[in-house]
Formats: C-alpha cells, structure tokens, sequence
C-alpha cells in the first residue's frame, strides 16, 4: 500500500478548496468538510482551531502562490507585456486545473467583510493591483503599448477579464480551456494596444 505525502491538514485546506469551487463559501462548514474527508467533524478541530482557522489557510494559500508568481515574473529576462502575458496564463492555467482556487477570486467581497480573511485578501488584492499596474506601466514607458489607458484603467481591465471569464465559466459550457481564451482575448488586446 502506498504511503501518502499529503498532511491530513492539507487535505483538509484541498478540501475547503473544493467545496467552496462547487458550492461557494457559505457551504463551507466543519460537517460538509467532514462528509468529503470520511472524516468526524472533530478530527477537523485536531488541524484546526474552526472553521474560520480552516478559511483562513485556503486565503492564505492563494495569496501565496499570487506571491510566488510575481516573484517568477519579476526575474523573467523578456518584455513587459511578455511578462503580463506569462502572468496572465499562469492564473489561467492554475484556474483551469484547480477550479476552487478560480472560485476565490469571485468570493473576493466576502472575504473581505470577514474578519479572518479581510487583511490577508486585501493586501493580496492591493499587491496584485499594484504588481500589474507597474508592469503596465513599464510597457509603456518602454514603448511597448501605446497609452490608450492609463495603467490603472488597463490594471483593471486586465482583472475585469479574469472576473468575468471566471464568472462565464459557471455559468455556460466552453469547448476551450480558461487559459486559451484568456490567451486569445489578451493577444487581441495587446494588438489593439499597438495599433
């Protein structure tokens, strides 16, 4: 029999991760989280101080790897449109294969009128905000775009799509993944850009 590397505790956060991509954050309860794991309910409590606890390590996971992605990005040697493209199909591409994480992104509201996840989610939004509007920035200092928008409308531009791509991919099939789609919108978009 195969030994398993995952910790009961990240399974447990993996867990949290996908209840809440199928059935939104109110769905997230130690019973619910309990009946996925073939778990009792305080075996939870042994990982984890509650439910809050539990939220609070999914929030921080996913402001983890927001962080580790601009770290890759920033030691990338290519342009800085190049740059928001790679950071721009990384999210897609970890959407595309772990849909609860994409389900964050549309609980942001919520989050932040939590108390546990409110600090953790805003700085993450705010780094995230900032990290793409430098790189705007820097394309058009760099002549790499024109300046059609400024890069806080293109900043937000640039989220308005994740959003809702991410909001479209609930609510109606696709034949393509996330990551081609927000390939193809980004492509037409930095042409636009460049006219």
């Amino acid at each position: 029999m195969a030994e398993s590397y995952i910790s009961r505790r990240d399974k447990i956060v993996a867990s949290a991760i996908e209840l809440i991509g199928d059935l939104g954050l109110h769905a997230l309860t130690t019973k619910n989280l309990a009946r996925i794991e073939n778990i009792s309910e305080t075996l939870i409590y042994k990982y984890f101080g509650g439910i809050d606890e539990v939220l609070t390590e999914v929030v921080s996971q996913y402001a983890a790897f927001d962080v580790n992605i601009q770290r890759t990005v920033e030691h990338m040697d290519v342009s800085y449109m190049e740059k928001v493209k790679f950071y721009a199909d990384t999210y897609a591409t970890y959407y595309d294969n772990y849909i609860g994480m994409g389900a964050i992104m549309l609980h942001y509201e919520e989050l932040l009128h939590l108390s546990e996840t409110r600090e953790i989610i805003s700085e993450c939004i705010l780094k995230r905000n900032d990290f793409v509007c430098a790189l705007f920035e820097s394309a058009i200092e760099n002549k790499e775009i024109r300046t059609v928008f400024s890069p806080k409308e293109l900043t937000l531009i640039f989220n308005g799509i994740f959003t809702e791509g991410l909001i479209e991919r609930r609510t109606k099939y696709s034949n393509k993944s996330f990551r081609i789609e927000i390939k193809e919108m980004l492509n037409r978009f930095e042409k636009m850009l460049r006219l």
